[in-house]
C-alpha cells in the first residue's frame, strides 16, 4: 500500500545559514470510489483508512443509508492511484447510478461534480435529540483531539475528525489532507462499528462549512465542535438540522452558534447563556 507519510529532502534557509535535512510530509493520491464497477467520484486523499473512507463517503453522500447495504468491499492499488470498490445491493446500486459523478475532486473539496445548486445546498438530515454536555466536557473533548493526531504530529499538514463520548473519551479519530475526507473516514468507522453517534460529539480541526454540517447530520451526531469558525451557511444549516454547533473551540473557551440548550455550565439544568 502507498505509505501515508514520506520523508523528502529539503533545505532550511535562514538569514545566516542553509542546512540540509529531511521532512516528513503526508502523501496525497487519487482515490476512486467505485460502486458496482462504476466510478462515482475521485478524490485526492491520504492513503490510509480507505475502507472507512469508502463506506463513510457513500454514507454521507446518501448513496447508502447503512453499511449493511454493502455486499462487498475491497481496496486495489494501481500505478496512478487507488480504487475503493463497493458492491451494493440492487436498490442502492440503481440509486448510485442515477447520481454518479466522474469528476476528480481537489484536496479539501466537498462539492466537486454536483449537478445542481439544489444538491449543493440540500437540507441536512434532522439529528436526534441526544443529550446535554457540560462546558467542561466540551473542553475535554477538544483537548483530547490534538495529542491523538499521530499523522499531524509527524507532518503538521493534515486535518482530523474525531468522535468523543462522556465516560469513553475519544472513541475514534481519522486524519487526512482533506478535511471532508477525514470526516468521511470517521463516519465510515463509526458506521462500521455499529456504534450510534447520538450520544457524543463530532470534533473537527478545521473550519466548518456546509458540507461538514451535512456529513455530521448524516452520521447522526447532534453536537459538532470545531477549532475554527463556521461559515454563515453552515450556521443556517446546523440551525435547520437541529445540530448544536460549537466553534472557535480553544483552550480558553468556545462559541456556541446554534441550539445552545445542549450545553450546560456545570450541571444538566443550568444552560450556557
Amino acid at each position: 500500500m502507498i505509505p501515508a507519510v514520506r520523508r523528502v529532502p529539503r533545505l532550511v534557509c535562514t538569514a545566516d545559514s542553509v542546512q540540509t535535512g529531511e521532512r516528513a510530509i503526508p502523501e496525497e493520491t487519487p482515490v476512486a470510489i467505485v460502486h458496482n464497477g462504476s466510478t462515482y467520484a475521485v478524490m485526492m486523499a491520504t492513503p490510509a483508512d480507505l475502507e472507512d473512507f469508502g463506506v463513510g463517503f457513500s454514507l454521507t453522500e446518501g448513496v447508502i443509508a447503512d453499511p449493511s447495504e454493502i455486499e462487498g468491499l475491497e481496496t486495489l492499488e494501481f500505478d496512478d492511484g487507488i480504487e475503493v470498490r463497493l458492491w451494493l445491493d440492487g436498490t442502492r446500486s440503481a440509486q448510485a447510478a442515477d447520481r454518479r459523478r466522474r469528476l476528480a475532486g481537489p484536496t479539501g473539496c466537498g462539492l466537486c461534480g454536483v449537478e445542481s445548486l439544489e444538491i449543493a445546498v440540500r437540507a441536512a438530515r434532522q439529528v436526534p435529540v441526544g443529550r446535554t454536555f457540560t462546558a467542561a466536557e466540551i473542553a475535554a473533548a477538544i483537548a483530547s483531539l490534538r495529542p491523538a493526531q499521530a499523522l499531524n504530529v509527524e507532518t503538521r499538514a493534515v486535518h482530523a475528525a474525531g468522535y468523543w463520548e462522556p465516560g469513553a473519551g475519544l472513541v475514534a479519530i481519522r486524519e487526512d489532507v482533506g478535511r471532508h475526507n477525514a470526516l468521511d473516514k470517521l463516519a465510515g468507522h463509526i458506521a462500521r462499528s455499529t456504534r450510534p453517534a447520538s450520544d457524543g460529539i463530532v470534533l473537527l480541526t478545521s473550519r466548518v462549512s456546509i458540507e461538514m454540517v451535512q456529513k455530521t447530520a448524516m452520521l447522526g451526531s447532534p453536537v459538532l465542535v470545531a477549532v475554527s469558525a463556521p461559515t454563515a451557511l453552515a450556521v443556517r444549516t446546523a440551525e435547520a438540522a437541529g445540530i448544536t454547533l460549537v466553534a472557535v473551540a480553544r483552550d480558553d473557551g468556545f462559541e456556541i452558534f446554534t441550539h445552545p440548550h445542549r450545553v450546560t455550565k456545570t450541571d444538566r439544568t443550568t444552560h450556557v447563556a
